[in-house]
């Protein structure tokens, strides 16, 4: 027993005094706390907050053994070669956003065995600091991507030999790339997409001779790809996607024989397709897509038998429509968007039965839908901007694949099958501007992963279906039909844009709307909806956009509509509307905001809606696309019989492009006040029974292009400078008591003078009427006086004057 215990102790020893610790090194540990100190001060986070990833990062425990996001050496000697400090904060809120300096990187610096660190999604502001990465030289992986860094790249990250992943995408670095960039010897993957980086892509990165992956996307690089790039024969992906490139794709780039992924989309890029391309067998992806590319589409892009996807539309390339194509490669993804397409869907992408894109929108393509087209299961079919017809086949609907089906635009008609409800996956349906008809298939109702409904311009009839509460459907379009009845309100809680307007609905507008809490755009034009203008909609207080144009409202407008904080677009123009304009307008908060200040939720679907919100813009009915309705910011009351005075306080709405109140009963004067909305572009006051003097103050309006003041009864002259010598169409002038000047080339009359000059001009009279009168009475009063004192003596002529006289008088 004493023998074991012996040797127990012995292996005590041993363990303890021979047996290198596993520890983090103290020197690493203490710099890591010093940066988890740093952020913690500059993102305002508490080490307890839960979102916060370094919670288990204390001087109590080794970072090693017991922290998250470290990864330490496994042999000897024991240090940190990992750290994954991505996301360190969650998505911050837009009333405490979250900034981080890049200065609290440095002390990740001292951690000089790092081969992995991972800093991206920190919202880390300021230039990348320089020095630092010059104690790395192990670093074999480095992303920084999705923060805020600016300046450019430094020059340091070009000297870290053992680097093999750098991202840098989604920040605001500038500048060119480095000359030091072709030390990267060993770099394999390059991405510095979504930057802002600019000027020429640096002919020296062909120097980067073992580049196996170099991603430039999303940044604003000029000029052409350069031919350096050839040099880079171990290149398998190369992402120039999003930048500014011209010219044409070099000539010889088939010579990047080992390439698998070519992205030189969304570009400037001319000329056509090289046909050195033929030799990049092992090509999976070519992404050529909305470019300026020219010529004839080659039919050899369908020979590369490891394509995967292939997308070259939105160009000025053509397709041959003769051509036999007999593809060797079965495609996932096909774009050939507007690629000049005729007759018939082709018959050869019926053999790409795994597709799950197709798009073969704004083409010239013709007759019905194919039935092979519906058994293919395409998971995400464009086939909008054509002139397809017929109806559409109910095996379409049986996909369990089916995701996305765009049809718009085309010359479909018929009624819609029943089973629409049958494709249960079905997240986008557009099928607007067709000639469907008959009523809306209930059946929509039950597809509960259905995000956007747009069916507009159309001639569907009847009511249309109840949506259950809890379905995702946010946004419906069911604008320009047939449809009647009472305004629905069976629709989901998750919507956010409702477009009913230019349909037969009738009645008073339901209280229930209120229930759709998320709504942030409701247009309801056109209609016969009657009653008072509801102020149970202020309750609704994401609503962005209210249209309630052309229908038979009366009453007054509620004060209560102040209560809409979020309200950008407001339009009740052509109503019945009375009383004054409610003051409390000059209180909505949306309209006071300069536009794009606002970020709507419903973003993610506008890029799907075909819909242009119509309005009355500048003397024409316009249509504001759904993509960028947030610069817009639009107040139109006109066409009522509202009265009394224009509110001094509609002044306050620095954010309006449009303010329309023509064709009402306004009296009094132009409030001065006006001149304070800095945005707005145009200005309707026509029509009314305005009086006095357009106010110096719109001198002030910048923007302005468009401003009515017809048929009022406004006098005086019409202020200059400014934009408003640019308003000189007389018709705008119109029908007043007596406005002039050079907008209308109508002299003001001659000013009479003052009063003061009057006075004055008197006076000088008066003076100058007194100086005479007293130079005469003075003249004869000296006359008189120098009489009486002798100063004139009657004194007898001289002698020889006498002797004169008396001659002649002798002679006579």
């Amino acid at each position: 027993m004493a023998k074991v215990n012996l040797l127990f102790a012995l292996f005590l020893f041993f363990f303890f005094f021979f047996i290198p610790c596993l520890c983090c090194p103290e020197d690493q540990k203490q710099a890591l706390l010093q940066f988890k100190s740093s952020f913690i001060r500059a993102s305002n986070t508490s080490s307890d907050d839960p979102s916060f990833g370094l919670a288990s990062w204390n001087s109590s425990s080794d970072c090693c053994q017991d922290w998250d996001r470290v990864i330490c050496s496994s042999s000897q000697p024991i240090a940190v070669t990992g750290l994954y400090l991505d996301t360190l904060v969650l998505m911050p809120s837009l009333l405490e956003p979250v900034s981080v300096s890049a200065g609290v990187l440095t002390p990740l610096f001292l951690v000089k065995s790092l081969m992995f660190l991972d800093i991206s999604s920190n919202y880390i502001h300021g230039e990348i600091p320089r020095n630092g990465f010059a104690n790395l030289s192990r670093l074999v992986h480095l992303d920084m991507m999705q923060n805020n860094f600016s300046g450019s790249i430094p020059p340091e990250i070009f000297h870290l030999r053992n680097l093999q992943y750098l991202d840098m995408s989604s920040n605001q670095l500038t500048g060119n790339l480095s000359r030091e960039v072709d030390s990267l010897q060993n770099l394999k993957v390059l991405t510095l997409e979504s930057n802002l980086l600019q000027g020429n892509i640096t002919e020296e990165i062909g120097n980067l001779s073992k580049l196996q992956q170099l991603s430039l996307r999303g940044n604003r690089f000029f000029g052409g790809i350069p031919s350096s790039i050839l040099n880079l024969k171990e290149l398998q992906k190369l992402d120039l996607r999003e930048n500014f490139l011209s010219m044409e794709i070099p000539n010889k780039i088939g010579e990047l024989t080992n390439m698998t992924a070519l992205a030189l989309s969304g570009n400037r890029l001319s000329g056509g397709i090289p046909s050195s391309m033929q030799k990049l067998d092992k090509l999976e992806s070519l992404r050529l897509e909305n470019n300026l590319l020219s010529g004839e589409i080659p039919s050899w892009l369908f020979d590369f038998r490891n394509l995967k996807d292939l997308f070259f539309g939105g160009n000025n390339l053509k397709w041959n429509n003769s051509a036999k194509v007999v593809p060797k490669c079965m495609l996932s993804q096909l774009s050939m968007k507007s690629c000049g397409l005729a007759g018939r869907i082709p018959d050869w992408i019926s053999t790409q039965k795994g597709l799950v894109l197709l798009d073969l929108s704004e083409n010239k393509l013709e007759g019905p839908f194919p039935l092979w087209l519906a058994e293919l299961d395409v998971g995400n079919l464009f086939l909008s901007d054509n002139r397809l017809s017929g109806s559409l086949p109910s095996r379409l609907f049986q996909s369990l694949s089916l995701s996305v089906l765009s049809l718009s635009r085309n010359n479909f008609s018929g009624e819609l099958p029943e089973n629409v409800g049958d494709a249960i996956n079905l997240m986008i349906l557009m099928l607007a501007k067709n000639n469907f008809s008959g009523k809306i298939p209930r059946s929509l109702s039950t597809i509960y992963r259905l995000l956007l409904l747009d069916l507009a311009k159309n001639r569907f009839s009847g009511k249309p279906p109840v949506f259950h509460p809890d379905a995702l459907l946010a946004v419906i379009d069911f604008s320009y039909n047939q449809l009647s009845g009472e305004v629905p309100v069976t629709f989901s809680v998750e919507t956010r844009i409702l477009t009913l307007g230019n349909n037969n609905f009738s009645g008073n507008l339901p209280w229930n709307l209120t229930n759709l809490s998320k709504l942030e755009h409701l247009d309801l034009e056109d209609n016969k909806i009657t009653g008072e203008f509801p102020g149970f909609l202020s309750q609704i207080s994401t609503l962005q956009v209210l249209i309630l144009r052309n229908n038979s409202l009366q009453g007054t407008i509620p004060d209560k509509i102040s209560n809409l904080t979020s309200l950008r677009i407001l339009d009740v123009s052509s109503n019945n509307l009375t009383g004054k304009i409610p003051a409390k307008l000059g209180e909505l908060v949306g309209m006071i905001q300069t536009p794009n200040t606002f970020s709507s939720t419903s973003e993610v679907f506008t890029f799907a809606v075909g819909y242009d919100l119509v309005v009355n813009w500048k003397k024409s009915k316009q249509g504001l696309s759904s993509h960028s309705l947030d610069i817009y910011s639009l107040l139109d009351l006109s066409a009522n019989k509202l009265c009394g005075e224009i509110p001094v306080s509609l002044g306050a709405l620095k954010g309006l492009k449009l303010l329309n109140v023509s064709y009402n009963s306004l009296s009094g004067n132009i409030p001065p006040s006006l001149g304070n909305l800095q945005s707005l572009e145009s200005l309707d006051l026509s029509h009314n029974q305005l009086s006095g003097s357009i106010p110096e103050t719109l001198t002030k309006l910048q923007e302005l292009t468009n401003l009515d003041v017809s048929n009022n009864q406004l006098k005086g002259k019409i202020p200059v400078g400014g934009q408003m010598d640019t308003m000189n169409n007389p018709e705008y002038y119109a029908n007043n008591s007596g406005l002039c000047g050079m907008q209308i080339q109508e002299p003001c009359p001659t000013e009479p003078p003052a009063k003061q000059e009057e006075d004055e001009n008197e006076a000088s009279l008066f003076q100058w009427e007194g100086v005479g009168i007293g130079y005469s009475a003075g003249f004869f009063l000296t006359v008189v006086i120098m009489f009486f004192t002798g100063y004139f003596r009657l004194a007898s002529p001289p002698f020889h004057s006498r002797r004169r006289q008396n001659g002649m008088s002798s002679v006579t």
